[in-house]
């Protein structure tokens, strides 16, 4: 049996079990902490110092590729994120909840970047070149979707629970003991379905035993452009990580806030119906214009698609409307650029990082992108309540400019991503 063959069991879920643990600690404990009481500038502090291990994964990104199989890292990573799951769950209802929970957020978080690594790996070494274009939009799809079942049903369960039981805590700490269960299940379809020699990988070995730790750093940093994309990587998502952060304040905060008012179960809804279809529908058209057409025609287009529905929520701060089907409208044009647009940004680090160590490459790029991440998602807190959010709305779609200025004089194949 060829180790790609039938992909569409195994990229799925296995990208799945990437997205969601990035989710709930990233995302997720955004809601979580504000419905448990802590301040907006907390949540945008502590919450973005979780991104941390996505900044320094290449730092031990080379032992991944070089010691044992990408299957046994991710399998094995992916155990110890559920079992961290359900230990905030049981720390929920505790004294002092909200440092012992971010420090086993902190073991979940470096488990799911090396996780991540591994993933990408296996991805890159066992799936044929001219499969990789059309398959990365389905990657991006359910990545995306392993984000909007955190975003949406995660939080859809535990508003139901808070409705439940009127008790935040109780509702909160049953719903991660329940992501932890589903995490081990997605651990056991992972285990029996994705392929399980890498030959591709071990070729890759054989043909460049002059391979270590120092020389993979050493080559990344040779690469063409290298401090272009460098600039590009890191700023690219200066919106979105600002954004990202201060969403879900912005939608369960009062309107005398300036908030939307919405409550929990709003939100879940909002995120885990017609957001999941956008998402998907978006990622699945990013991959196929990709590889049909190639990188080179959808670079630019894509990134505007991503960045200019952040004009929707500037219009739902100032205007306020009362329907909710406003915000459905705003979410869903959000979602399908998002899925649309990250797909011609993550088939760009695959180009960034063709050639020889393709996992610990793609590590580096992915730490530098974590990086722009994390700082500016560290002040959206004081930023937010120094503008207000109509302003604060304003200032992230201006944020989005300097990526796409730059985005203009990246060089690659014409025809990069374009199934032959």
């Amino acid at each position: 049996m060829k180790i790609d063959n039938k992909p569409w069991f195994w990229i799925p879920l296995l990208n799945f079990a990437s997205g969601l643990p990035y989710a709930i600690i990233i995302s997720v404990s955004v809601i979580m902490y504000k419905n448990l009481g802590i301040s907006n500038e907390d949540i945008g502090v502590y919450t973005s110092l979780l991104y941390l291990p996505w900044v320094v994964k290449p730092l031990w990104s080379p032992l991944i590729e070089l010691i044992g199989t990408k299957r046994k890292w991710f399998l094995s990573m992916q155990l110890l994120i559920s079992t961290a799951f359900l230990l905030v769950g049981l720390a929920i209802p505790t004294n002092g909840f909200f440092m012992m929970s971010l420090a086993i957020f902190w073991v979940a978080a470096f488990a799911s970047a090396s996780n991540d690594i591994a993933t990408d790996g296996f991805y890159l070494l066992v799936l044929p070149e001219d499969k990789q274009s059309f398959f990365i939009g389905i990657r991006s799809t359910f990545y995306r979707l392993s984000m909007l079942a955190g975003n949406g049903l995660v939080v859809l369960f535990a508003g139901y629970l808070e409705h439940k039981y009127g008790d935040n805590t109780k509702a909160w700490s049953y719903t991660m003991i329940c992501v932890g269960l589903l995490m081990t299940f997605i651990t056991v379809y992972n285990f029996i379905f994705t392929p399980k020699n890498e030959i591709n990988a071990v070729e890759s070995k054989k043909e460049t035993p002059h391979q270590n730790f120092g020389t993979i750093f050493i080559s990344f940093f040779k690469k063409k452009q290298i401090g272009l994309i460098l600039a590009f990587v890191l700023v690219f998502r200066l919106g979105e990580s600002q954004l990202l952060k201060m969403l879900s304040p912005f939608l369960l905060d009062g309107k005398e806030l300036g908030g939307m008012g919405l409550d929990t179960e709003a939100v879940g809804i909002i995120y885990g119906t017609f957001g999941v279809a956008a998402l998907t529908l978006g990622g699945i058209l990013g991959g196929i214009a990709i590889s049909r057409h190639g990188l080179t025609k959808w670079m630019f287009p894509m990134f505007l698609a991503m960045h200019l529905p952040i004009i929707g929520f500037i219009l739902l701060a100032f205007f306020h409307p009362t329907s909710i089907y406003y915000i459905y409208a705003v979410v869903i044009l959000e979602q399908f650029g998002y899925g649309f647009g990250f797909t011609a940004f993550m088939m760009y680090l695959i180009h960034v990082a063709e050639g020889e160590s393709k996992t610990a490459h793609y590590a580096l790029a992915t730490g530098f992108m974590a990086l722009g991440m994390m700082l500016p998602g560290m002040l959206s807190g004081y930023i937010q309540k120094f503008l207000g959010y109509q302003n604060f709305f304003i200032w992230v779609l201006i944020a989005t400019i300097p990526g796409l200025i730059l985005s203009r004089f990246l060089v690659f194949p014409k025809d990069f991503g374009k199934k032959s």
